[in-house]
């Protein structure tokens, strides 16, 4: 299997499968993926942050914000991987309460992966509404 085949196995199955937990309020699987080395940067449709403190509360404001996940897809647009770097870009499109409403949006996201120790890691992710 090839380096690119290796990522998008991983990003079809372990990173769709954080997401969406993280969706239905248990933002650990979502933790689990990311980087552990600085720097990490989210730069999100609601709210940014900046280094592994900052990201790590942003994840767990997002999981109390949401629940009740009916629907998670991420149709991709373009990825690479070169050496131990990778990055997507797509749309997410979810099915989701926020605060207790029903709500369906589609985001574009970009991330940014490292490989470490052997194992894919998101470093940045930008996420923003589509309009």
């Amino acid at each position: 299997m090839s380096d690119r085949d290796d990522f998008l196995t991983w990003v079809e199955t372990t990173l769709h499968d954080a997401e969406f937990a993280l969706h239905n309020g248990d933002p650990a699987p979502r933790r689990a993926i990311w980087s552990r080395a600085e720097p990490v940067s989210v730069l999100g449709a609601w709210r940014n942050a900046c280094g592994r403190r900052e990201v790590d509360g942003l994840f767990a404001a997002l999981g109390e914000t949401f629940s009740g996940c009916t629907a998670y897809r991420f149709d991709m647009l373009a990825c690479d991987v070169v050496g131990d770097m990778a990055y997507t870009t797509g749309f997410e499109h979810t099915t989701v309460s926020v605060n207790g409403e029903p709500r369906t949006y589609t985001l574009r996201a970009t991330q940014v992966y490292r490989r470490e120790e052997g194992v894919w890691r998101v470093a940045h992710r930008h996420g923003d509404t589509v309009t």
